[in-house]
């Protein structure tokens, strides 16, 4: 009678592993569903970020692509318009040599010769207008290292150092780009005018 009971005992305990085993399985079965599940929305999430990331660079490649597209094409000529600058400075040049030659001041057709030089110089430089190259301004400015050059030192009590005095080359900016600095003389420091200001 007791090893029956003891028998079936032993059974229901087994029973009742059993039964915690199958438990134990069901809960762990949810258990992976769930990692399963996390890894997917992992998995989406991480593709979702490539994805963004992928189209960004795209982006930046097309804004790159079109700024060298515009680039080009507003400073391709660059080399051709800076070289093209010396054709208008030898018509000033000539203008200014006949004007000075003797022998030439007494040629009766000597005005007609400067008008037509004239008339290519303005047409000359209406073309460099039209292709955004503007002359730079130096008629009473101060002297700046971005778009002059300093050729000479001119002393002047009247101007204010740093003051461009004269210019010597013209200078010429292609859009917002420096062409070629404007090569200038500028006023010198005026010791004179410096030991007036210090005793006021």
């Amino acid at each position: 009678m007791i090893e029956d009971n003891k028998k079936e005992q032993d059974i229901q305990q087994e029973n009742n592993d059993i039964k915690e085993e199958e438990k134990l399985d069901t809960s762990m079965e949810g258990f992976n569903d769930q990692i399963e599940e996390k890894t997917i929305e992992e998995k989406l999430k991480d593709t979702e970020d490539k994805l963004l990331r992928s189209l960004a660079e795209v982006e930046n490649q097309r804004r790159r692509f079109e700024k060298e597209i515009k680039d080009a094409f507003e400073f391709g000529s660059f080399n051709f318009s800076k070289e093209s600058l010396a054709i208008l400075d030898n018509l000033q040049r000539a203008k200014i040599a006949i004007k000075n030659d003797e022998n030439l001041k007494e040629n009766k057709d000597l005005d007609k010769f400067l008008e037509n030089i004239t008339i290519i110089e303005k047409d000359l430089v209406s073309i460099f207008e039209k292709n955004r190259i503007i002359k730079i301004d130096t008629k009473d400015k101060k002297f700046n290292p971005n778009f002059h050059q300093s050729i000479s030192e001119i002393e002047d009590s009247k101007a204010e150092a740093g003051t461009i005095l004269q210019e010597i080359q013209a200078g010429y900016m292609l859009g917002e780009r420096l062409l070629r600095p404007a090569l200038v003389g500028v006023a010198k420091k005026n010791e004179e005018n410096k030991d007036k200001k210090e005793k006021k």
